[in-house]
């Protein structure tokens, strides 16, 4: 038998490279023109420059994007901007003027990461349902469409984001400033958590079940419909969504009225679209706020007694059923004693809407 030699440069494999590697190439230049479109210049420093430039540490300045989320992978390319020069500089200046251990910089820096993160996921599958959906493209083929549009959009929506951060600061000062700015202030013990607040789940019912069949696009809207519409009401009650877990939505309010209006938006069948049932419990209890999230055992409660909940209904626990006793627009019924792993017996108590005969 011969010897066979393969010739990689002519013929159908030889072709078949060459357009491998002109796609690639191809591939490589719209990455590269997009990237720079969308960081308004060219990636010109090495973490070495970046470091002479800023006057910061190589560890600080890895810290930083590592802790935004965008490790430095390669430091002796050039990856850093002018825009990132500059950011660095400035987050060095608010380090040093507001004596921010490094603690509080991690802090800080991940919660920008965290939250951009997960905007720009949020935004962009907008834009790629919006045109699969309008245009009659599958996923891969809108995602296509998408990505050329991003850098002509990425101006106006940082634009939004910075009024929308502004705003939403500003609402929060003028929270802050009417529960603390009295010159006297609650005292708070060093076991005690710090915050008092009305904390709540409202979460699907039966949703593994009720979203086994859907396909991705029904899916998304199911979920879309209940997060939405959950948002709508928190906010119109006057309470603020914490966060969403999948099926569920957690929310805080202020006040324990507050609370109970929340509770019963969520729980009303029209609240959410009367083929998404709804279940919610909360309590009036003390939380600490850190990381955009609360945390603390009526936090944990909350969420167990939404787990006793029927569809419809609110429950709350028996020292939030007795603050809300008092008003005349509640009727609160007691349910039979419940044992909760972790808790212990508890009675749950079951918060309607007065009957007023109208």
């Amino acid at each position: 038998m011969g010897h066979v030699t393969s010739d990689t440069t002519s013929g159908p494999t030889g072709a078949a490279s060459d357009a491998d590697r002109e796609e690639r190439a191809r591939v490589a230049d719209v990455a590269a023109r997009l990237d720079e479109e969308i960081l308004g210049g060219p990636r010109r420093y090495t973490l070495d420059e970046l470091v002479e430039g800023t006057g910061l540490s190589h560890e600080f300045i890895q810290s930083y994007w590592r802790w935004l989320g965008l490790p430095v992978t390669h430091p002796t390319d050039p990856w850093f901007t002018d825009a990132d020069m500059e950011a660095l500089r400035e987050i060095g200046d608010l380090v040093e003027d507001a004596r921010l251990d490094e603690r509080a910089q991690m802090t800080l820096i991940r919660a920008l990461g965290h939250t951009t993160d997960r905007l720009a996921l949020w935004q962009v599958e907008a834009f790629v349902e919006l045109v699969s959906r309008r245009d009659g493209l599958d996923d891969p083929h809108a995602r296509q469409a998408v990505l050329h549009q991003i850098p002509h959009l990425a101006d106006r929506l940082s634009h939004q984001l910075e009024h929308a951060w502004r705003r939403q600061l500003a609402a929060l000062t003028g929270r802050l400033a009417i529960e603390f700015g009295g010159e006297q202030g609650e005292t708070v013990s060093a076991d005690q958590l710090p915050l008092r607040r009305a904390v709540g789940f409202a979460d699907i019912v039966s949703f593994t079940k009720r979203t086994a069949g859907l396909g991705s696009q029904e899916l998304a809207e199911f979920v879309q419909r209940f997060e939405s519409r959950a948002r709508d009401v928190i906010v119109e009650a006057g309470g603020r969504v914490v966060k969403t877990i999948g099926d569920a939505v957690l929310f805080v309010a202020d006040d324990v009225t507050t609370g109970a209006e929340v509770a019963l938006g969520l729980a009303a069948p029209h609240a959410t679209e009367e083929e998404i049932p709804v279940r919610v419990g909360f309590v009036w209890g003390r939380v600490l706020s850190r990381f955009g999230d609360v945390f603390g055992p009526d936090v944990n409660l909350a969420s167990r007694i939404t787990e006793l909940a029927e569809p419809a209904t609110v429950l709350v626990d028996p020292p939030t059923a007795a603050l809300l006793a008092s008003s005349s627009r509640y009727a609160l019924t007691a349910q039979p004693p419940r044992e909760l792993q972790g808790i212990g017996t508890i009675t749950p108590v079951r918060l309607q809407r007065a009957y007023t005969g109208s």
